[in-house]
């Protein structure tokens, strides 16, 4: 699909399951590969969603996932659900690459903005975001209840 220094992005395919779980993981989000898989092919049955990945040497180190989070109360903004570099591949420009492979996407379907969630923690991302021309419009709690 396109290509950036010497990563390849593209769609992502079931058979990168496991290497997406790899990285999840790595950003402290445990996942399985049959999770991810089952995932994955829930996102790529819907229009409005994208996932892409970053290959490199016949290895994946990078995803980020989009998605058009239709709301009342904004017009049309995309949502990045997820975005992950391999920590050995991090300070490259690859996370730049994957953000205007989403940014591209949320336009060519219409998107008024790409909005965001990071954790409170993760300062260094933070710092990504800003450099990108993300801005901070709110800080929250987020409230989950999980049905067995």
């Amino acid at each position: 699909m396109r290509a950036s220094r010497a990563a390849t992005i593209r769609q992502a395919i079931p058979e990168d399951a496991q290497a997406i779980a790899r990285l999840a993981d790595q950003l402290g989000y445990p996942s399985t590969e049959e999770a991810i898989t089952r995932r994955l092919l829930q996102v790529n049955g819907q229009s409005g969603h994208a996932v892409y990945v970053a290959e490199a040497d016949g290895r994946l180190i990078g995803w980020v996932h989009v998605y058009v989070n239709y709301s009342l109360l904004a017009d049309m903004p995309a949502e990045v659900a997820g975005l992950v570099v391999d920590e050995n591949h991090r300070g490259h420009g690859l996370g730049r690459v994957l953000m205007e492979q989403a940014e591209r996407w949320a336009q060519e379907h219409g998107c008024r903005s790409v909005r965001l969630r990071s954790n409170v923690l993760r300062s260094r991302a933070h710092v990504f975001y800003e450099r990108l021309g993300y801005r901070v419009i709110k800080s929250q709690k987020a409230f989950c209840k999980d049905f067995d």
